[in-house]
């Protein structure tokens, strides 16, 4: 990576502190830009950060830019609605999520998260995945999105239940942030 400031392009606070506290040691400046950048529609969150990097990295014209999508697969669905989980939550929130569950035995699901990184020339993906169920119903008012009806396999708590400090022990962005540091300290 030519330079060593990376622009991490989203309007969400909490993702921007996760990750930042990760590669805080790679020698890397994380700066943040809220960005309106078009969203393809796909349940793979790797294709559809892969395009919002480019995206990004167009509309701001230079220097490396990172971006963030996050999957929410469900098995009892086919892996639906993945990275279009935010759209769902949208329309019928954390409760109806797990209202439309209760018609399937299986609540197993697959968290995903992926971090795009381009720089005008290369992508690169670094991915990060927990496995867990969904509850029965929203616990916990830590975190955001789906982070209160998501319960990681081997834990008693949802992610809404843990403070961010033991949710980024597990968590798949910690999985993917810890990837990208490791990049980072390697370039």
């Amino acid at each position: 990576m030519a330079s060593r400031m990376l622009t991490f392009v989203s309007s969400n606070d909490e993702k921007y502190r996760e990750i930042h506290e990760v590669i805080a040691a790679s020698g890397v400046t994380l700066v943040r830009a809220e960005l309106d950048v078009p969203e393809i529609q796909s349940i793979d969150p790797a294709e559809v950060a892969g395009f919002k990097a480019r995206k990004a990295f167009q509309i701001l014209g230079a220097g490396s830019v990172l971006v963030e999508d996050t999957g929410l697969a469900l098995t009892a669905w086919n892996s639906y609605p993945g990275a279009l989980i935010k759209w769902l939550l949208k329309a019928v929130g954390e409760e109806g999520v797990c209202r439309q569950l209760d018609a399937w035995t299986d609540r197993s699901a697959v968290a995903t998260v992926a971090l795009c990184l381009f720089d005008g020339a290369h992508l690169h993906r670094f991915t990060g995945h927990t496995e867990g169920t969904i509850t029965a119903s929203p616990r916990g008012t830590y975190g955001f999105g789906w982070d209160s009806v998501f319960q990681p396999s081997g834990s008693t708590l949802t992610y809404g239940e843990m403070a961010r400090e033991d949710k980024m022990k597990i968590s798949m962005r910690a999985q993917a942030a810890a990837a990208l540091a490791a990049y980072l300290r390697g370039t």
